[in-house]
């Protein structure tokens, strides 16, 4: 990926300098739930730290040292949503809207959101609360050697995906989803659960057709993202976790799902194409 030279973002708030105290999110879970959770690519966040709303947080204040890498991994981050925000701030525009920026929040360890205490196991999320992306960098290493999705691309979907949560937050659609989820039964509320990240995935797809029009993308990085996308599949996780798998359990997809609706939005470009709620085939 061509992103060294680029437009860094101005919207990521670093809080990797901080040190907090509490419980972490998921701690004393199995370990499949555990695997999930630590997989979750824009997941409600308010179901999983609900259980951690009333748990203490403290900032202590106490600085750790930053490595290179780490910076390096900063800077990437914030080319990479600054391109987002090019994206999508036009296509908003051409719609006849606005596009409101996020904020992308760096952290380590655990930190306090909107939402709720979240910790590094949760994964990268979207809040819709206070707008924010939350991601620990040390979850692009566990991309590289936990799931086998490798890549600087496969990173970028990753921000990719959490932005286009953040699309569906502005169009109301996470708002609508929220209102009718009450009324279901668990198995009826985990297949609009999977429409929802589905689309998130599209969304990204649509991010990635414009990247490439704008020549940051480079051999390779498509496969990267379409790995990433199989790699977080719910099928291939329960499987790996559990040795079995329950569509009626899945909250984001199968691989097959997540790569299918990845690769319409790419190479349509059309956010409109990626209305997963009605679609025949999901």
């Amino acid at each position: 990926m061509r992103w060294r030279g680029r437009r860094e973002s101005t919207n990521v708030e670093d809080r990797r300098g901080v040190s907090r105290g509490g419980m972490a999110v998921g701690g004393g879970l199995g370990t499949i739930a555990l695997i999930v959770l630590a997989l979750l690519f824009g997941a409600d966040p308010r179901e999983l730290l609900d259980q951690n709303q009333g748990s203490p947080v403290q900032e202590t204040g106490s600085a750790r040292q930053v490595n290179p890498q780490e910076d390096e991994l900063k800077r990437f981050t914030s080319v990479v949503l600054a391109e987002t925000e090019d994206v999508w701030n036009t296509l908003f525009q051409q719609a006849g809207r606005r596009y409101s920026e996020p904020t992308l929040s760096l952290f380590t360890g655990q930190t306090r959101s909107a939402c709720g205490v979240a910790g590094a196991s949760v994964g990268p999320f979207y809040c819709p609360g206070d707008e924010k992306i939350y991601i620990d960098l040390s979850f692009y290493r566990d991309m590289r050697t936990k799931l086998g999705a490798p890549g600087d691309f496969a990173q970028a979907y990753v921000i990719a995906h959490e932005v286009g949560h953040h699309v569906q937050h502005l169009l109301g659609t996470m708002e609508q989803v929220d209102a009718r989820r009450g009324r279901l039964s668990e198995a009826e509320a985990n297949r609009l659960s999977v429409m929802l990240e589905l689309q998130a995935d599209f969304y990204a797809g649509v991010w990635a057709h414009y990247a490439e029009r704008r020549g940051i993308i480079e051999p390779g990085d498509i496969e990267e993202a379409l790995g990433a996308a199989s790699a977080v599949g719910d099928d291939r996780l329960q499987r790996r976790g559990q040795g079995y798998v329950v569509p009626d359990s899945f909250t984001h997809g199968s691989s097959e799902q997540r790569v299918r609706w990845f690769r319409r939005g790419l190479e349509s470009g059309d956010m409109r194409q990626g209305d997963t709620f009605n679609a025949r085939n999901l």
